[in-house]
């Protein structure tokens, strides 16, 4: 069961109380409410991913600690990372540490699409993330939201809803929106360049790259 990709009954079977599936993962918040007692808790945890040779995203807070753990081998929850959230939690516990699962939350962006692949490559390029599935973009390193396309008919340009602001170091700017025109996007405005500048891909969806300059701010 160890390399294998577990289904969500299997997992729930597995008695986890301090963890949740979520998005291809387990994942839990521990309740350290300071930052030095969260710190001892990463090294602890570090100390038996080190150990066993797999290794979670832990994100390090003042009063709370979060953990995703994940087989990017199989793209989803296998043995390893059961035994691993239980010692986590075995290490918690030692130090007095409550999970609160519950305060956890995975986003995922959706972009109604009647041809992903026709806007799939701006968007690639607009983040710089990577294709994970033939319908999904993702964050190289992990940190940011998914993107997926979720099909719909064909349609004349909707009054958009949302949009994406990306922020950028301002020597990447430049480079970025070359990428993202390049990839099939157009320039909407750039009236207000380099504090952003508005794109958008071949339906019309708008993002603005965003720097910090000629901010008040």
């Amino acid at each position: 069961m160890g390399d294998t990709t577990l289904t969500g009954q299997q997992v729930l079977d597995a008695g986890l109380a301090d963890w949740r599936l979520m998005v291809h993962a387990l994942q839990t918040r521990f309740a350290t409410r300071d930052f030095a007692t969260g710190l001892a808790l990463v090294q602890r945890i570090a100390a038996v991913a080190e150990e066993m040779n797999h290794h979670p995203d832990i994100d390090l807070r003042y009063a709370h600690v979060d953990v995703r753990l994940t087989s990017h081998d199989t793209g989803g929850v296998t043995g390893r990372d059961l035994e691993l959230a239980r010692r986590a939690s075995e290490a918690a516990a030692d130090l007095g540490v409550a999970a609160d699962p519950g305060a956890v939350t995975a986003l995922e962006l959706a972009l109604d699409s009647a041809d992903h692949e026709r806007v799939k490559p701006f968007w690639a390029a607009l983040l710089g993330y990577g294709s994970s599935s033939d319908d999904e973009l993702s964050d190289p390193g992990g940190g940011l939201p998914t993107l997926w396309f979720q099909g719909t008919d064909e349609h004349a340009e909707p009054r958009q809803r949302w949009h994406l602001d990306v922020w950028v170091p301002h020597d990447v700017a430049e480079g970025r929106i070359a990428a993202a025109l390049a990839a099939g996007g157009t320039l909407v405005s750039d009236a207000a360049a380099p504090s952003f500048w508005v794109l958008a891909d071949a339906d019309g969806n708008k993002a603005c790259i965003c720097t910090w300059q000629d901010r008040s701010g």
